[in-house]
């Protein structure tokens, strides 16, 4: 492939078709079913939205297909017949998360803002151009009449909720799908914007809600407190069993795995790359500092060490109404990130168990665990994929290309490892420095997303002529 016609064409088609439909995308409020109950219309405008526009690209023999399940979140699967005997599995997904508050004066989450080489809005980073990039990358192949596999895109549209729809889906989808023998997937991160970052590992997640109860009703705290405890101080007891509150560590070694020696030596690596980048990106308030100055202890903590995060409460008044009431109970929801090979159902059990035995002066403790779902480690990685996304990164991004696992989830890649256990992956993505996806603000970097969907192309290109 010549890669300056392959920067052409891709440039063209961000730049003329891909942004536009973005900004489209942005305007839609179609917020994953975990966080919106009446989801399905919202849902169904950003699946016309993204099927229009695949079904206007001029790729010879290229079927979209809206495939739903009843009651279930629909998915897009498009083919393109190959001139190998291959079939390579592209993914992302549609669905998004909730607004969450405090974005920047002028920018909001369901309005897109162009800011220089930044796409402001809901979604477009995470993940609405997956499906664009996808086959912007084949079309590059197309335009230079090259030999490629044949290539099945799934995008589907419950990953935010935990893709529990997608097992459905791929059991109805299986036979069409085929045998795979490499997955790209483009809804992951990048450590920087200066080169290609390939994710080898993602963290599990067990997420549930723990209830504390103490009282029927609450009463007043003068009478009652040093009598009736806290339901607030009985959770951070239970949540002490678990956690150090000094150090952040997880407490029982249940939740711990053996970090393997080659992401060891790759954690080293991207913290030598990074330096203060690793810790810069956030937005820090005041002198809030890093909770270790070690950078490879910090990566490891990331990606392959059990991490909580209480990502919501119920049961507390806002600070102006809150009078003098000992409350009756205090709910948190827990998110625990697992290692990426820990088994999550096990994980779930144990959780439960911990929260809720012993419950501290006989109250009610009610832990209700409603996720839980595995991580992933990638396979050993084949020679001709190393040395094809070494090649990526040096020609669109000029510097190597660079390993690192991600501490959030992809449900579907445990998924696939598990149906596919001689598939080589690419898992990769946009999500880089500030992007903030789940947050405010979040953006998608332009020129980042035009260089990726370069570097899949090439690894496309590749993998017809080198694999197996």
């Amino acid at each position: 492939m010549d890669p300056k016609r392959t920067q052409s064409f891709v440039g063209e088609a961000w730049d003329k078709s891909i942004v536009p439909a973005l900004m489209e995308y942005i305007r839609i409020p179609n917020k994953s079913p975990a966080f919106a109950p009446e989801w399905q219309a919202n849902m169904d405008k950003a699946v016309h939205l993204i099927e229009s526009w695949c079904r206007a690209r001029e790729i010879p023999g290229l079927k979209v297909e809206v495939v739903r399940i009843e009651g279930r979140t629909p998915v897009i699967f498009m083919e393109v017949p190959g001139t190998t005997r291959d079939t390579v599995l592209l993914y992302g997904h549609l669905d998004k998360q909730p607004e969450f508050s405090g974005w920047e004066p002028g920018l909001s989450p369901w309005e897109p803002v162009l800011r220089g080489d930044r796409l402001y809005g809901r979604g477009g980073a995470d993940d609405g151009y997956a499906a664009f990039g996808c086959l912007t990358a084949i079309g590059a192949l197309k335009d230079q009449g090259v030999e490629h596999a044949r290539f099945v895109v799934l995008i589907e549209a419950c990953e935010e909720s935990g893709s529990y729809d997608l097992p459905a889906y791929i059991e109805l989808l299986s036979p069409r799908i085929g045998d795979v023998s490499l997955v790209v997937c483009l809804d992951s991160g990048c450590a920087n914007y200066d080169q290609l970052w390939v994710t080898t590992s993602l963290r599990g997640m067990v997420g549930g809600d723990l209830f504390v109860e103490v009282l029927k009703e609450g009463v007043h705290s003068g009478d009652a407190s040093g009598i009736v405890p806290s339901s607030f101080r009985i959770v951070r007891q239970l949540l002490s069993r678990l956690e150090d509150e000094k150090t952040g560590a997880i407490l029982p070694r249940e939740f711990h795995v053996e970090v393997p020696a080659e992401r060891l030596a790759q954690a080293r690596e991207a913290a030598r790359v990074l330096g203060d980048d690793l810790t810069s990106k956030f937005p820090w308030h005041g002198d809030t500092s890093p909770i270790a100055t070690d950078r490879v202890e910090l990566l490891l903590n990331k990606t392959w060490r059990p991490a909580l995060a209480v990502t919501g409460a119920r049961g507390f008044p806002d600070l102006p109404d809150a009078g003098n009431v000992l409350r009756p109970s205090t709910a948190m929801k827990l998110s625990l990130r697992l290692p990426p090979t820990a088994d999550a159902e096990r994980a779930r059990v144990l959780l439960k168990e911990l929260m809720e035995k012993d419950a501290p002066y006989g109250a009610t403790v009610r832990f209700d665990g409603f996720k839980a779902g595995d991580g992933w480690n990638a396979p050993a990685q084949a020679s001709w994929l190393a040395a094809a996304l070494q090649g990526a990164s040096k020609t669109f991004f000029g510097k190597e290309a660079m390993y690192l696992g991600e501490g959030g989830s992809i449900p579907f890649m445990g998924m696939l490892g598990r149906k596919f256990p001689q598939a080589q992956f690419v898992i990769t993505g946009v999500l880089g420095p500030h992007s903030n996806a789940h947050g405010p603000n979040e953006f998608l970097h332009i020129p980042t997303g035009k260089r990726v969907t370069c570097c899949v192309a090439q690894v496309l290109f590749e993998h017809a002529r080198r694999w197996p």
